[in-house]
Parts: structure tokens; sequence; C-alpha cells
């Protein structure tokens, strides 16, 4: 881990902190296909173009406690399957022999780890925007 790094990890629950140039990041640590399907499920209050990482989930600047509370509300209950983009369905093999509903369908459940996010947002979240 990077000294850089040392202030996201909590041993009670997950870390939300904002960084250089305010982003903010959910450090969930629960890996790619568990923060895809957690992105997708918080479309509104994570940011809609960012590259997706194992360790964090970057949230919209504005981010309040407030709106964090009414955004994640009950969203085990409403866990998505992660977003895929045209590139990724290019990618897969057969794809022009596939319906792109099928192939979007086939695609993010293979990119899903639904456990995984269901885990994470049953962890606390230490609140750490200065």
């Amino acid at each position: 881990m990077h000294e850089d790094h040392l202030d996201v990890v909590h041993p009670g629950g997950t870390v939300m902190s904002r960084g250089i140039n305010h982003v903010f990041r959910w450090w969930t640590r629960a890996g790619l296909r568990a923060n895809a399907c957690l992105a997708a499920t918080l479309s509104g209050i994570a940011d809609p173009v960012q590259q997706i990482r194992d360790t964090s989930i970057r949230l919209r600047e504005d981010l309040t406690l407030d709106l964090w509370k009414s955004g994640s509300a009950g969203a085990i209950d409403r866990l998505c399957l992660p977003d895929i983009d045209d590139r990724t369905v290019r990618g897969l093999k057969f794809s022009a022999a596939l319906p792109q509903r099928l192939a979007v369908a086939t695609l993010a459940a293979r990119l899903a780890d639904t456990d995984g996010a269901a885990s994470t947002l049953g962890e606390n979240v230490r609140w750490s925007a200065s």
C-alpha cells in the first residue's frame, strides 16, 4: 500500500474521502466486478465518466452526507449489473452473431459481482470529507 493511501483504510468498514482536485472516492477495496455493480447501482451519486477500479469508485464532486444517505438507501435491494459500453461488446467473441441486447446482457452477467457489491453496501462507511 502506498503511504498516500493510508487514510483510506479503516478497520470498521469502508472509507469515503475527498482527495486531490476535489475528487471524491469511496474506497471499497471490493474489486473491479463488485465496484462496477456499485457504480451502476449508485448511478445518481457515482461519477458517470470514470474508469472503474479494483479499489475505489469515484463519486460526484458535490456529494454530501445527506445525498449519500438518500442515494444509497435501499441500494442493496436494487443492485444493478454493470454498464457495458460499445467497445466492450465489439471485443466479445462472436458479437456480430449475437443481437446487441443479448451481447450486452452476457457481458454484464460475466462482469458482475453482486455478492461482493451487496457485502460492501452492508459495511459501515467512514465519511472523511474535508
